[in-house]
């Protein structure tokens, strides 16, 4: 599975940090991986949440349909082997800005209301996100606010 996933950040993403390494796809995997992780917050996964996870990961990095299926394929498979968030919002605290963390929860948000019903697990978790990420507690409640008004 490691080389799997080296090879797709090889292949398909690259964006180096200060040390040199390839700092983008860990990002990109880690906020698909946080998608999925709430699409599963239920215990419900839907078909209209999926299209939301593939839809907000099209939407802020852009990948073509066979670079956004190997994404979300690799996500599913961290995240069956993560044992905390931490795995996933370290990446996020690194690479985002107060803007991108703001976006991210709207995605969240965008997957949590997509069946039509925020559950109190997908509310609390996307809480327990936006804590990680250190994001304000009024980013929380305006990308709530803003992707159920709309």
């Amino acid at each position: 599975m490691f080389k799997k996933i080296q090879q797709f950040f090889n292949e398909q993403l690259t964006l180096q940090d200060s040390d040199g390494e390839s700092q983008q796809p860990k990002v990109d995997l880690a906020a698909a991986a946080l998608l999925i992780e709430l699409s599963r917050a239920d215990f419900e996964i839907s078909t209209v949440e999926q299209q939301a996870i593939e839809q907000a990961l099209i939407k802020t990095l852009g990948l073509a349909q066979t670079q956004l299926n190997q994404l979300i394929e690799l996500a599913e498979l961290e995240n069956k082997q993560a044992t905390s968030l931490f795995e996933f919002t370290r990446h996020i605290n690194e690479a985002y800005s107060s803007a991108q963390k703001f976006e991210l929860l709207k995605a969240l948000w965008q997957v949590a209301v997509a069946d039509g019903d925020i559950s109190k697990y997908e509310d609390n978790l996307i809480r327990k996100i936006a804590g990680l990420i250190y994001a304000p507690h009024s980013d929380f409640i305006k990308s709530k606010l803003a992707v159920i008004n709309r």
